[in-house]
């Protein structure tokens, strides 16, 4: 029996996450008898340094994989790139064998808009020119069209392993059903429209056709939910975030009232006020935060 480790949005450049937090961190998988790991995207914003991070794991003896975020698709040039990244560690529209029955297959994901409250495709496009960081990535076509070949493309995949009886553990990572899309009021419902980039309700449908996918399991939403369970499937999103949104950083900043109103976007500024108290903080409960925005599963 294994023990399979999913991490999504480690942001290991943004939280700054140097070796001593990935000793953290692989004390952590270790205390959980973890045999694989698997970080399904924006581990970092440049592919090289996600590379690294695979690599520190493998070093210290546990077998490591990965799929891409938007984030490390903004350091890589082209589709061709993107889908077929050469390193014999990345799974996308690419399966590893656990066990004799159980299978990991990794997917990169895109998105579909369907998300959106904006319904004007225009619209849609020039908002992500102005606001989203995914403006710098190469693609071959517009965003619904590259979803649609990589769903085509997945199809095949999970044809072929339901005719194996594989049970699939499926690692993606943007959002692939509506429940984990969460639809804010006020001031904030600009990000109702924006998100259009956060995942697919097609690839969530597709999801739905298999009666043979165990676990689903995803980030880039930077919200954490308890698992549900939808048709046969297992959905689990408990991704890192950033550090100014994780749950040791509110617990920081309300312990120490430092804010009259916690906002998360607001608080970095707090944060560099505050930093060597914080940087205590956080070496005292990085582990538990970490176990936090795991997900493990056995096989």
């Amino acid at each position: 029996m294994g023990r399979l480790a999913i991490i999504s949005d480690l942001h290991a450049d943004i939280n700054h996450l140097a070796e001593a937090e990935l000793a953290i961190l692989l004390e952590t998988l270790r205390e959980r008898k973890i045999t694989r790991l698997h970080f399904a995207g924006d581990s970092a914003n440049q592919i090289q340094q996600t590379l690294e991070i695979n690599d520190y794991f493998r070093k210290h003896g546990i077998e490591t994989t990965f799929n891409l975020g938007n984030h490390e698709m903004g350091s890589i040039a082209g589709e061709e790139m993107i889908e077929h990244y050469p390193d014999s560690h990345f799974l996308n529209l690419r399966y590893l064998p656990l066990n004799e029955s159980t299978v990991l297959l990794g997917v990169n994901g895109w998105y579909d808009y369907q998300f959106s409250d904006l319904k004007d495709k225009e619209k849609i496009i020039s908002m992500k020119k102005l606001y989203w960081y995914d403006r710098i990535i190469q693609r071959s076509g517009d965003d619904p069209a590259v979803n649609q070949r990589i769903l085509q493309q997945l199809d095949r995949v999970l044809k072929e392993l339901s005719e194996k009886n594989y049970r699939v553990i499926l690692a993606t990572h943007f959002v692939p059903q509506g429940q984990f899309i969460v639809r804010l009021e006020g001031r904030y419902e600009i990000w109702n429209k924006l998100n259009a980039f956060l995942g697919a309700a097609s690839l969530g449908k597709l999801l739905d056709q298999y009666d043979n996918i165990s676990d689903v399991v995803f980030g880039h939403t930077h919200r954490r939910f308890g698992e549900q369970q939808i048709h046969q499937t297992r959905y689990h999103c408990r991704p890192l975030g950033y550090y100014y949104e994780w749950r040791l950083t509110r617990k920081f900043v309300l312990e120490n009232q430092l804010v009259e109103e916690y906002n998360p976007m607001k608080l970095r500024g707090v944060l560099r006020r505050h930093q060597e108290d914080f940087q205590a903080y956080k070496r005292q409960h990085l582990k538990q935060e970490f176990q936090q925005a795991m997900t493990v599963i056995a096989y």
